[in-house]
């Protein structure tokens, strides 16, 4: 489902005595996090702006406006960071994580519901998606071959299983 706001990151610490602080991004890299100015707190409540965005290594060095002191950065570690989902621009069928989770799950070609996506988790070759149903979890790689279309804005997202994942096809 397409949200207001989405995660894009945590606050993990700080960096140097200056108030600079480094955020674990939520992403595939950090210079993603580098294209936004508005940024958000507690859910979209509380507006923040950052005055410089540094992807350095497995995080993202920043320096966000009003926070001049480590005493102050530190106060927002562990905070979750977030940004306006109509702020992203996203090519032609790309999608945030948090927005295909929930979504049902139904073959492609008999529209049988297969599930609900769970989970997603990153592995080196490809994504792997988690769909339950009834009591059952089954794996399923979100690769072209498989997958069919997402749809976010209704919530059903459309495979076309390999054989052996939902039934016991050999």
């Amino acid at each position: 489902m397409k949200k207001e706001f989405l995660e894009i990151g945590k606050f993990v610490g700080t960096h140097g005595v200056r108030g600079m602080v480094r955020i674990q991004p939520w992403s595939d890299n950090g210079a993603f996090i580098a294209q936004f100015k508005n940024f958000y707190l507690e859910d979209g409540k509380t507006k923040i702006e950052m005055s410089k965005i540094t992807p350095h290594g497995n995080v993202v060095i920043a320096a966000v406006k009003g926070i001049d002191t480590i005493e102050d950065a530190e106060k927002l570690r562990e905070k979750v960071l977030y940004i306006k989902r109509d702020d992203a621009r996203l090519p032609e069928g790309r999608y945030f994580i948090s927005e295909i989770i929930g979504a049902k799950v139904f073959d492609a070609d008999n529209d049988t519901l297969l599930g609900t996506l769970a989970d997603v988790s990153s592995t080196g070759a490809n994504d792997v998606w988690h769909i339950k149903h009834d009591e059952k979890e089954y794996l399923v790689p979100a690769i072209p071959d498989v997958i069919v279309s997402v749809d976010i804005n209704k919530d059903i997202v459309k495979l076309r299983p390999l054989k052996g994942i939902f039934d016991d096809e050999d």
